[in-house]
């Protein structure tokens, strides 16, 4: 069984409750039409729902009566969701009459839905740009506790089996934060520990990445990763974490040995933590097309709850397996 059908499993056992506010997009409305026949989540589908049953007729749609459709001008809960952000922004100015106006945006109000526990996670962006998709998200749901970074993890598929867990490696972050500091580096190593877990389904071996291993080289960007280390070993005492390592040290066995005798990752890691946004999303690339590898992701890591941002030139399967990993996602945040 391949790792996304292993995902897809997870999230139909799990039956998490994802909100999908751009309901009359049509790739995103024919992507909860497979969702409920594939049985991977259940679908609360924002959009007028008028609107919504015309492009379902025209497009031969048939498990469009199984959704919840939230009609974002006209629902039961609009009143609670205007006090809920009403409460959560009064202190940055925001008046009643504008979160009134605000619950009727179909981003805030998905947000709104998870941060009243209506709602387990997000997916959005196939319609919207990734600064409105994360807005309402940093302003109502924010980052986990003892996080201040949200970044962005990559799972990658490799031909090569020895990589990684059976040619399986999960690279960050690739797609958010450009020049991390040594707390903030920490924080992303253990947050994709987390993402790990939650969605690849193996325990991290996390290599902190450098041009050095073990001191070999002397410089400021060196001492960010060693200090990182120390602090994310301190965060999460339950993890694998090793640092500062070069690349080769990291993934060949013999050299890891060499180059960190005795180290139980060195050689074997599975999960790499770049220092910088550049080096992570260099890499990533690289290896999806000269090793030929599946990435899937980014998958956003850091929120208080998972809310995942697909590119606008998404595919109906693109949005159908963000799905499924925010449900996995979802599930790894109740336990």
């Amino acid at each position: 069984m391949d790792l996304l059908t292993k995902i897809k499993e997870n999230a139909k056992n799990q039956k998490m409750r994802i909100v999908l506010p751009e309901g009359t997009e049509l790739r995103t409305l024919k992507a909860a039409d497979q969702i409920i026949y594939e049985g991977l989540a259940d679908i609360l589908l924002i959009g007028n729902p008028e609107k919504i049953h015309t492009l379902s007729k025209e497009n031969g749609l048939k498990n469009t009566d199984k959704l919840k459709i939230i009609d974002p001008l006209n629902h039961e809960n609009k009143e609670k969701y205007t006090d809920l952000l009403f409460e959560i922004r009064k202190s940055k100015g925001l008046t009643r009459e504008e979160a009134s106006k605000l619950v009727e945006d179909p981003l805030y109000l998905g947000v709104l839905m998870i941060k009243a526990g209506d709602a387990d996670g997000e997916v959005a962006g196939a319609d919207n740009a990734t600064g409105d998709v994360l807005r309402p998200a940093f302003q109502i749901v924010k980052t986990l506790p003892g996080i201040s970074v949200v970044s962005g993890a990559f799972i990658m598929i490799l031909k090569d089996k020895e990589f990684g867990e059976d040619g399986i490696m999960v690279f960050a972050d690739c797609a958010v934060h450009p020049n991390p500091t040594a707390k903030e580096l920490a924080e992303i190593a253990v947050a994709t520990g987390h993402t790990t877990r939650a969605i690849a389904g193996f325990e991290p071996k996390i290599a902190m990445l450098s041009f050095s291993t073990k001191g070999s080289a002397k410089h400021e960007m060196v001492d960010k990763v060693v200090e990182a280390t120390k602090i994310a070993k301190e965060m999460a005492p339950d993890m694998m974490i090793e640092g500062e390592l070069q690349s080769d040290a990291a993934i060949i066995p013999e050299i890891g040995e060499k180059k960190a005798p005795g180290s139980k990752i060195a050689g074997h890691a599975n999960v790499l933590v770049f220092p910088t946004l550049e080096t992570g999303n260099i890499t990533y690339k690289l290896v999806q097309r000269m090793a030929h590898a599946e990435a899937i992701g980014p998958v956003l890591q850091g929120m208080a709850a998972p809310i995942n941002d697909l590119s606008r030139g998404c595919s109906v399967s693109d949005i159908v397996n963000l799905v499924a990993i925010t449900a996995n996602q979802a599930a790894g945040m109740k336990k």
